[in-house]
């Protein structure tokens, strides 16, 4: 979906641009969420080895983006919302051995990243950790936690909700040209679509 497109909703001419992102992908989301849940995460440990090698491989793909200093100086405490390291060490609480991928990051550090289009996998990562408060619940019943196991579902020490604000409110407020806005929703539909293809080579 454009920006052109979204402007004419009414309703949504004149919402944030996190709000924008989120009408544009809402189906996508809805997707990832059906095809995850279909795949029953949560029923076993190994289904859930899967589901955490599926969480491996998309924040691999994105975890140049945590070290850019050009998104650094817009969006706070950048560092800190990083995971790939907390799913590293899920992997060793399990005893299961990471997985080896030949493959490069779907995003790399080697050249430089387009900003708008990384704001866009920003808000998906981001939004995704908003929702694992559920997941964390369902992790819960095969004795996980977010002391073992289900390290990365854990929420921020100031709580989901206000880390998502900063997030968002930072997001909304970085200067972006209409083709920019595109580019923007254009990275986060193509990190949704990254998510459902693990899923679907992960749960075939």
């Amino acid at each position: 979906m454009t920006l052109a497109e979204l402007a004419e909703r009414p309703q949504e001419k004149e919402a944030s641009r996190t709000r924008r992102l989120k009408a544009a992908t809402r189906v996508a989301h809805e997707r990832i969420d059906q095809r995850i849940m279909a795949a029953d995460p949560f029923a076993d440990r190994e289904r859930y080895g899967l589901f955490l090698m599926l969480q491996y491989v998309f924040h691999r793909d994105l975890d140049c983006l945590f070290f850019d200093e050009r998104l650094d100086m817009m969006l706070p405490d950048l560092a800190g919302r990083r995971r790939l390291l907390l799913i590293e060490r899920d992997f060793a609480d399990l005893g299961l051995a990471m997985p080896r991928i030949d493959a490069p990051p779907m995003l790399s550090g080697d050249s430089a990243v387009d900003i708008a289009e990384a704001l866009g996998w920003l808000y998906v990562v981001e939004g995704s950790n908003l929702g694992a408060a559920f997941l964390l619940k369902d992790a819960g019943r095969l004795g996980l936690g977010e002391t073992f196991g289900a390290r990365h579902l854990a929420g921020a020490p100031e709580g989901r909700g206000l880390h998502w604000r900063t997030f968002t409110a930072a997001l909304d407020a970085i200067p972006l040209t209409e083709d920019q806005e595109c580019r923007a929703i254009a990275g986060a539909e193509a990190a949704f679509r990254r998510v459902h293809q693990i899923a679907g080579e992960l749960f075939a």
